[in-house]
């Protein structure tokens, strides 16, 4: 169970950096800048949720 704790604090931790870094707008690159964060939130969000599955299929067959 410990384990599943700190795969989801350290899932949030790494969405709210990616959000950080992203709401720094450049100039150039500003416009695309909310699709990338979107994309790149969604891959980490289903990341996570695979990796939780999976630990709970390795811990469930222990």
């Amino acid at each position: 169970m410990g384990y599943i704790i700190i795969a989801l604090i350290a899932g949030v931790l790494i969405a709210a950096l990616t959000i950080f870094i992203g709401l720094q707008k450049d100039a150039k690159y500003g416009s695309s800048t909310k699709s990338n964060l979107t994309r790149l939130t969604a891959i980490y969000v289903a990341l996570i949720i695979f990796c939780l599955i999976g630990l709970g299929l390795y811990i469930g067959n222990l």
